[in-house]
């Protein structure tokens, strides 16, 4: 190989950096044990009592900032996936961790069949109405 710097092409980015394959940030595991619960509209929430994740050393930066941007506003896993600019399917490995250390827990979404009947919205809509 020359010294023109193509060996380092595949792993840096003039602009961005250092390139960190998304396997890598998730040790080359592709699913966790909460990943089953996880959908994209899923609302994460940072426990109360994860008060620095910083100081844990098991945890990656991308451990911290999901923490620290559930802290001020819990965010959904496709809003988390957009802000750390990262595939869905990690996004959902780290939260798996993170719950695991239940440093967050997860709000699922309702589930259609549990919705209430339209026709009773409706009626409740017309009653309102009629008051």
């Amino acid at each position: 190989m020359s010294g023109d710097g193509q060996g380092r092409s595949h792993w840096f980015d003039d602009e961005a950096g250092p390139v960190v394959r998304p396997y890598a940030m998730t040790r080359g595991r592709t699913t966790s044990a909460a990943q089953h619960r996880l959908d994209l509209i899923a609302v994460v929430v940072t426990e109360p009592h994860a008060d620095d994740p910083e100081a844990d050393q098991t945890l990656s930066p991308e451990h911290v900032d999901i923490v620290e941007l559930c802290r001020e506003v819990p965010q959904s896993v496709a809003e988390l996936a957009a802000e750390l600019d990262l595939p869905i399917g990690v996004v959902r490995v780290l939260i798996g961790d993170l719950m695991h250390e239940e440093l967050v827990h997860v709000n699922r979404p309702v589930p259609p069949a549990e919705l209430p009947d339209e026709s009773i919205l409706r009626d409740v809509i017309n009653g309102l109405r009629a008051l």
